[in-house]
């Protein structure tokens, strides 16, 4: 089996006003990273657009036509201080939504070992009836629900390493006992939630706050210490990541130090898990990383180690 890569030109299309960290540019980079000859065998799959069907299964009907109806004919309008809409930011969250659906069908169905989803807008901070932080749908929620719906899944794992608090997919999923939901971001720092009192409804969710500066070494004791053994003891059928990147050192937004190996050190130990669990089967999917370059060698160092364990 190989590793499948989803992507596609209209994420190209959600076009945000001029020096927001949330940029085109940034599948861009993603682009020419994985364009080396390293990533030959790297198997390039179209993102789908979801349907209403596909979003329907954590937001409400209300919420969607709100998002739909909110689609300018020209420019960018906010729908609030850090989200913003143009003409092509529905059919690039569509695509962002079914390309993490694909991702799972593909893994579940066996035709691929594991899949990197690399799409924007983001989706881990949206919530029901909520667009916030870059995000408008969620993506990795949605595909969630999907494996547990759809696929008849028992156990879905989610795990998020982005700096900022995956409240959206914490709402999403709080009510939801077939998943875990675990996430590491730095705290203090915005959206402000992420407290290990939040737990979920089903003692479902682990929060595991870092403090600003927090750099590989202690990153790997928290995870090695809650995260890994919380992984083992649920035994997911799949794993999700949400894989943000602003955790790296040179990122602008936030104050963690990892380094672009802590995230190939990450990639590896989370299949090692899903080795033990589920047969491999591992979904990542992009949220943030806002430094270029940063953001194409980490997202190169996690794809590689999708690949070597894809083989």
């Amino acid at each position: 089996m190989s590793t499948y890569y989803y992507s596609h030109p209209d994420c190209l299309d959600h076009v945000t006003p001029y020096g927001h960290p949330e940029q085109v540019a940034r599948l861009k980079a993603i682009a020419t990273a994985l364009s080396d000859a390293s990533f030959e065998s790297l198997i390039r799959c179209e993102a789908p657009l979801a349907d209403e069907d596909d979003l329907l299964l954590c937001h409400p009907q209300s919420y969607i036509d709100r998002i739909t109806g909110a689609v300018p004919l020209s420019g960018s309008v906010p729908l609030d201080a850090d989200t913003h809409m143009s003409p092509g930011s529905l059919k690039a969250a569509l695509r962002a939504v079914g390309g993490t659906i694909a991702a799972v069908d593909s893994v579940v169905d066996g035709s691929a070992a594991n899949a990197f989803v690399g799409c924007r807008p983001p989706g881990h901070h949206a919530e029901a009836e909520t667009p916030m932080g870059f995000c408008l749908f969620g993506n990795v929620a949605i595909a969630a629900r999907h494996a547990v719906e759809r696929r008849g899944l028992s156990r879905v794992a989610v795990v998020d390493f982005d700096v900022h608090h995956g409240n959206g997919t914490q709402d999403l999923l709080w009510e939801e006992a077939r998943t875990l939901f675990i996430t590491s971001q730095q705290m203090p720092l915005w959206p402000g939630t992420g407290d290990p009192s939040e737990r979920g409804a089903h003692d479902n969710v682990i929060n595991i706050p870092l403090a600003p500066g927090t750099g590989g070494v202690e990153m790997r004791r928290a995870y090695e210490g809650r995260v890994f053994p919380a992984l083992e003891e649920f035994r997911p059928e799949l794993i999700l990541v949400s894989a943000g990147f602003d955790a790296h050192r040179d990122d602008p937004l936030a104050n963690l130090n990892w380094e672009t190996e802590d995230f190939a050190w990450l990639t590896r130990r989370l299949c090692d898990i899903a080795a033990d669990c589920c047969d491999g089967r591992v979904v990542s999917t992009l949220e943030g990383g806002y430094d270029l370059t940063a953001l194409g060698q980490s997202v190169a160092a996690h794809v590689k180690v999708l690949m070597e364990r894809g083989r």
